[in-house]
């Protein structure tokens, strides 16, 4: 974990779930981070907390819909720390639902936040790091990302769009020394399910959850493992569930 230290992290969706435990669990091993997430308070209060155990963290609120407000979050991390080390593209919903129920309100959603926020994100930061000619990154999919399930077309249609967008972004920077990753993870404890709109396939996937989640710091460990490797390792996919999923 001694690549961790004093690398600039900007994590979009920081407010909770994979966010908040990653940047928390970053942060303890010397890493700094910047919180992005619409949720001003949160972030705030999150990066209170990091720095009153002598951490570093900056929060810059931010809805990962609006590219002027991604830029800005990373523009923010650039002005404050002077370079990005790594940005991850956490923020995501996945309101499962059948076609035939029609919810396009939560098809568009879902391609807002996890397709073109991803992007926004790499609009930001590509320039900063062509510029270092260094920098990572780490793009969040999903077991979704790699089959498909009744009530997933949707959601499973955007994590694969993750990954074929960083497969894609990882083939172009090459001459710029970036690195790119995926992490795709199965049940973990998150609050993922409460995007889930229809209320008799929320419930389902809560119990489903409840029955086989594991805890979010399986992902933090991911996130830090990919991070740590050496400058001369690119770990491009990471794919994880709980032992007991089947799916």
């Amino acid at each position: 974990m001694e690549n961790l230290k004093e690398k600039v992290i900007v994590i979009t969706g920081a407010s909770s779930g994979f966010g908040k435990i990653t940047a928390q669990y970053l942060s303890e091993r010397g890493a700094i981070v910047v919180l992005g997430a619409r949720s001003t308070d949160k972030i705030e209060t999150l990066a209170r907390e990091i720095k009153d155990k002598g951490g570093k963290a900056l929060a810059v609120t931010t809805d990962v819909t609006k590219a002027e407000q991604v830029k800005n979050l990373v523009d923010s991390a650039v002005n404050e720390f002077g370079k990005i080390d790594v940005l991850l593209n956490n923020a995501g919903i996945m309101p499962l639902s059948p076609l035939e129920y029609l919810k396009i309100e939560d098809w568009d959603a879902c391609i807002d936040i996890n397709i073109k926020g991803v992007l926004y994100g790499i609009a930001a930061a590509l320039p900063h790091m062509k510029k270092q000619k260094s920098g990572q990154i780490i793009s969040v999919s999903s077991v979704a990302g790699h089959t498909i399930s009744p009530g997933g077309a949707v959601y499973s249609a955007s994590k694969y769009s993750v990954r074929v967008i960083s497969e894609a972004l990882r083939q172009e920077v090459k001459p710029y020394n970036i690195r790119t990753s995926v992490i795709s993870p199965g049940a973990v404890d998150t609050g993922l399910p409460d995007s889930v709109t229809d209320p008799d396939i929320a419930k389902g996937i809560k119990e489903f959850y409840e029955k086989n989640a594991i805890p979010a710091d399986s992902f933090a460990r991911s996130v830090a493992f990919v991070i740590s490797q050496p400058e001369d390792v690119d770990v491009n996919e990471v794919l994880f569930r709980p032992t007991k999923q089947m799916l």
